[in-house]
């Protein structure tokens, strides 16, 4: 199924965590903490300005990004999850 965000919403993939500390020490699946980076799935059109103009986004698809930690809402498509949120609650792109 074909998903393309509304306005200035985008759909990000969580990237993976990593298994092991720093240190060599493995962490369990429920001492985990979901990652706040991700990589750009879909972006939306963006939002109208007063005049009627398209805003365009500053993030595009394929980027990787860094968002809140409680950021977006989580959804799945095709049987992935993923999240869909504002530009807004990204914080940056990572280069």
């Amino acid at each position: 199924m074909a998903f393309t965000p509304l306005h200035d919403r985008v759909v990000v993939r969580r990237t993976e965590s990593e298994e092991k500390t720093a240190g060599g020490l493995i962490i369990p699946d429920s001492a985990k903490e979901k990652p706040a980076e991700g990589e750009i799935v879909s972006v939306g059109a963006g939002l109208r300005d007063d005049d009627g103009d398209r805003i365009a986004l500053d993030v595009k698809a394929g980027d990787k990004v860094l968002f809140g930690k409680w950021s977006g809402t989580e959804i799945t498509i095709d049987g992935e999850e993923l999240l869909i949120m504002k530009e807004s609650d990204i914080m940056g792109i990572i280069a």
